[in-house]
């Protein structure tokens, strides 16, 4: 039931993903910014042709190839119930929620579509939806590693207790 539940919360994240640069790129032109919540956070149309901070850029395909074995990785990962505690399957599924709405443009675009950027700290890059998913599936993943996994997850280190998704 978790993994249903969390498969359908990725679906709409990346949804949400995929409609705000759609949005951002019909609304706001290209370098424009737009106040959200003033002096917090703005919104500012821009094509990323790299990674974070735009490291590798122009490497499409590259980024794409990257991206889809990370994502395909955490997938199986996840299929085949590695990753059985409820954490570890919320950073999964943020993962690949992030993942999937980057490469989709990637594939489509040639670029990731960007808009969420911080008045306030102006050498911080501008970012989106798939990038707040994969940073904190990441940060989430770190935690269930660092706390859950060798309790929970690790072969032959169980108690032999039921699997901590079905009760969760």
């Amino acid at each position: 039931m978790f993994y249903a539940v969390c498969s359908l919360l990725a679906l709409g994240l990346l949804a949400l993903d995929q409609w705000s640069k759609a949005w951002i790129t019909a609304n706001l032109p290209l370098g424009e910014t737009m106040d959200f919540l003033p002096g917090v956070l703005g919104l500012r149309a821009v094509h990323n042709y790299g990674a974070a901070w735009s490291s590798f850029s122009g490497q499409r395909w590259l980024l794409v190839a990257v991206t889809g074995c990370i994502v395909l990785a955490v997938a199986v990962a996840l299929a085949r119930r590695l990753i059985r505690h409820p954490l570890g399957v919320a950073a999964g599924m943020l993962i690949i929620a992030g993942g999937l709405g980057n490469l989709i443009d990637r594939v489509r675009l040639g670029y990731v579509v960007d808009m969420l950027y911080f008045p306030f700290w102006p050498s911080y890059p501008t970012f989106n939806a798939a990038d707040v998913c994969v940073v904190s599936g990441a940060v989430l993943g770190a935690v269930y590693y660092l706390w859950f996994y060798e309790k929970h997850d690790k072969r032959g280190g169980t108690d032999g207790t039921a699997d901590p998704a079905d009760n969760a």
